[in-house]
């Protein structure tokens, strides 16, 4: 199969995203020794920081459509190992990297054909000048190839389609890899072997035990109701894992909460319990959902009018479409009831991450000693259009077909923002805040994870020196400042001073205003990177008996692009470095550790303490690369025809 739009692509300049400090790497390395600068804190002993990210190993045709969401995972991790020595007790940083071997990832590396990635772009599926006919042929191709995976000459049958290269996070003794295309991903600490599959009930790779069949259940759409949100949530306190699963057909939406195995949950009541693919109604189409929220009693999910319906085809619209004159929706349910969830209607936006969601409670019931949530809050990542989604691709983003009304127009930002639902009135759904903290840029939110799900104070992200996100949407996405703010008090002061509603921030400084700033008290502090470095997501870790909820440590990935050469690829010696900052001050860099290659731009990552390392399951066996399908001269005639066919396949739809 030829698709007619492969001659054009080849001429085209390298994409983007598959240039600079954005390009795969495909050396990996198991656990290497690294030099560093500085004094590595000893909190950090024993413990491991991992991120994930797009990496795709079929990259041959740069000229190609191609999206930084694309791309087969890839975790890189930094582990601390305590490291004895004659004087004292050290710490001696290695570096890893490791693809995850996905089902995709096999079957591509074993099909000695396949010159180009076997999913579609998702470049492709948001471009607006993407033919139907490229569409379907993009589809087609893939069907054809997961179809032949099955067949006598494979390697790896193709059985889930994840990448599984969006975040990582730990449960129950698992470290699980994300996509929003399939079930988790296990992986083994700290070497970042690929475990196996899990759907919530078993997992591929341990000791096999009687279960049930886990998300998505049974059925002709199980495929389908098995794929995870990208970002599920671990509550701290009970230690459940709830997620939620995006389809292609009614209702749309299901929820699930897995309990850890050391937790006797309840078949009914209102306790802690397994819920599996329980239906959120109130949808009306199939929506791309990246994230939701979760506090101690509720969970938030976001009906946003993005969709990421293959029905549009039929409509000759893309399949990832957006409408800036139709609602925002959040859907507030019960943490275990699902189906008594209420909605709240906005203005239109997106939201891709959310930093935080708590409760606020009323005074002590004297009759059930418990507290009533009257509502729920949320910080999250509010963007005002689509945009992200198309430069993401380095496509112009569509002009809206129809017209916002002119009290509704917002300029192009991404800022973080503060929501309060209101669960008083049975009667009214009412979002008694929403406004922006600060008007800086703001996106790849974290917290300190063990106050997550209650009002934490502080809230971490990046950020991008120039004063409109619209302006870093015009090229790749750099984050050049890692952000410390003060949630609590901006809160506090817009509750005292409301802005306007949607509009108005409570902050309204820039960047540079900021860095100027010297309070010491300032509710938002930026550690701004030198000159041509950029960062990526930062995670914290927090100090041993430290002396509040900011004291401990960041860690991100960083990268110096005077290592750029003149074609703006990178040299083939170019390296990254983790930096290790103080939260507390967001102004010095304790430790750097000098990696021994780079880490390309990624998405999230997560640390996992010495104690979540040693409490990992047992495994029985790990996934491997399996050896290439040979044909011999010894085989059957009709074996070799049968190869002689499958090869011709192959070469078309490389």
């Amino acid at each position: 199969m030829t698709d007619p739009s492969n001659q054009a692509s080849s001429q085209r300049p390298p994409h983007p995203y598959l240039s600079g400090n954005f390009a795969p790497i495909r050396r990996v390395q198991p656990l290497t020794p690294c030099p560093f600068n500085g004094t590595i804190p000893s909190d950090l002993a024993g413990g491991e920081y991992v991120r994930n990210g797009g990496n795709p190993v079929a990259n041959e045709a740069l000229g190609r459509d191609a999206h930084w969401f694309d791309g087969d995972g890839m975790l890189t991790g930094v582990a601390f190992n305590p490291h004895p020595s004659v004087e004292k007790a050290t710490i001696q940083p290695h570096f890893v990297n490791q693809y995850i071997l996905t089902d995709v990832y096999l079957s591509t590396v074993t099909s000695p054909f396949i010159k180009t990635p076997i999913l579609p772009s998702i470049a492709t599926l948001v471009n607006p000048l993407s033919s139907l006919f490229t569409i379907t042929l993009r589809i087609l191709r893939t069907l054809l190839l997961v179809f032949l995976s099955h067949l006598p000459g494979s390697s790896q049958a193709i059985r889930k389609i994840s990448v599984a290269n969006t975040a990582i996070l730990y449960h129950d003794g698992r470290a699980l890899a994300t996509c929003e295309s399939g079930p988790p991903m296990r992986v083994a600490l700290p070497g970042l072997e690929t475990v196996g599959w899990f759907n919530g009930e078993k997992c591929e790779g341990e000791a096999p035990h009687a279960a049930g069949s886990g998300f998505g259940g049974k059925g002709p759409l199980s495929f389908f109701r098995e794929w995870t949100t990208a970002h599920p949530r671990v509550d701290p306190q009970t230690k459940e894992l709830l997620l939620y699963h995006s389809t292609f057909a009614p209702p749309y939406v299901h929820y699930s909460i897995v309990t850890p195995s050391s937790v006797q949950f309840r078949q009914g009541g209102i306790g802690p319990r397994k819920i599996f693919s329980a239906a959120v109604p109130g949808i009306a189409s199939a929506k791309m959902m990246h994230d939701f929220g979760v506090s101690r009693s509720h969970t938030v999910v976001m009906d946003l009018p993005l969709s990421l319906d293959p029905l549009n085809l039929s409509k000759n619209t893309p399949v990832v479409a957006y409408d800036p004159t139709a609602r925002s929706r959040f859907g507030v349910f019960p943490r275990y009831e699902p189906e008594k969830v209420r909605w709240f209607e906005t203005r239109a936006c997106c939201i891709f991450h959310t930093a935080n969601t708590w409760d606020s409670t009323s005074t002590e019931d004297l009759s059930t000693k418990t507290q009533q949530p009257v509502s729920v809050n949320m910080l999250a990542c509010r963007l005002t259009s689509a945009s992200l989604v198309f430069s993401a691709g380095a496509i112009a983003a569509p002009v809206p077909t129809t017209s916002v009304p002119a009290h509704e127009r917002e300029e192009e930002q991404c800022r973080l923002y503060y929501y309060q639902f209101s669960l008083e009135q049975d009667t009214s759904n009412t979002i008694s805040h929403q406004w922006a903290l600060s008007a800086i840029p703001f996106e790849f939110p974290s917290l300190r994870d063990s106050i997550s799900m209650s009002a934490a104070k502080y809230i971490y992200g990046c950020s991008v020196s120039d004063s409109s996100f619209g302006a870093a949407l015009g090229r790749a996405v750099k984050m050049n400042s890692l952000v410390k703010v003060d949630a609590e008090t901006l809160i506090a002061r817009g509750k005292r001073n409301p802005p306007d509603q949607i509009s108005g921030c409570v902050d309204n400084r820039n960047v540079s205003e900021i860095l100027r700033s010297q309070e010491n008290s300032d509710p938002i502090k930026i550690f701004r990177m030198p000159d041509g470095w950029y960062a990526q997501e930062s995670r914290f870790v927090p100090r041993q008996g430290g002396s509040g909820e900011d004291d401990g440590w960041l860690l991100s990935y960083v990268f110096d692009e005077s290592q750029l050469q003149e074609d703006g690829e990178c040299r083939p010696d170019a390296r990254s470095e983790l930096w290790i900052i103080d939260a507390k001050s967001m102004s010095e860099v304790v430790a750097k550790i000098q990696l021994p290659q780079r880490v390309p731009y990624g998405l999230h990552g997560t640390w996992f303490s010495q104690q979540d390392i040693q409490d990992q399951r047992p495994i029985v066996s790990m996934r491997s690369v399996p050896r290439k399908q040979q044909d011999t001269a010894s085989a059957s005639p009709v074996r070799q025809a049968w190869m002689a066919v499958r090869r011709s396949i192959e070469l078309r739809l490389a």
